[in-house]
């Protein structure tokens, strides 16, 4: 199910989130967790220039403040889940669409399992043209899908992949639980 929202000429599309209780990549709980806490900065990247590796932190401590707001538990850094994030980000950019599904009919949950993550759980948010990390935010939690993810309770983990480039910047939150 898609919805669009334009908020100031800005578009996002509906988060969707799947959540199959002790399914995932190859049926196991937990493996890869990223590390850390939601209050430590992501280790670096090979993919993300630093100041969307910075831009990813801020989301992440957005989504962090906002889930305490709510009484919610924190998320934590997953660095294989910002890899896939920032992949499906490049991707929209490069091959030109804007969706949870590429043009190949892979979705987040093939993404996630071909980068060999394990999971419980899983949620994705796109947006594209928020030229900041409060923006990005501000949109999301303005959308109750996008607002669902961020602050479902079952997710433990997130990725963030920030791409910034003509046209963009490309945003994708990848929850999980793992």
């Amino acid at each position: 199910m898609r919805h669009l929202f334009a908020p100031l000429g800005l578009v996002l599309l509906l988060g969707t989130a799947l959540l199959f209780p002790g399914c995932g990549a190859a049926g196991a709980a937990q493996d890869q967790f990223g590390g850390g806490t939601g209050d430590d900065p992501p280790p670096a990247s090979g993919s993300m220039s630093p100041g969307e590796l910075a831009y990813a932190q801020q989301v992440l401590d957005l989504v962090n403040a906002e889930r305490a707001n709510a009484g919610v538990g924190p998320v934590v850094w997953d660095e294989p889940a910002t890899d896939v994030a920032y992949a499906h980000s490049v991707d929209m950019d490069v091959r030109n669409f804007f969706s949870h599904t590429n043009p190949d009919g892979l979705g987040p949950g093939d993404r996630i399992n071909a980068a060999g993550i394990r999971w419980t759980a899983w949620g994705e948010n796109i947006a594209r043209g928020q030229d900041s990390p409060g923006a990005v935010m501000s949109g999301w939690m303005a959308s109750p899908g996008h607002r669902d993810n961020i602050l479902n309770a079952n997710f433990t983990h997130l990725g963030v992949g920030v791409h910034s480039a003509s046209g963009g910047p490309w945003w994708t939150q990848v929850f999980l639980r793992r």
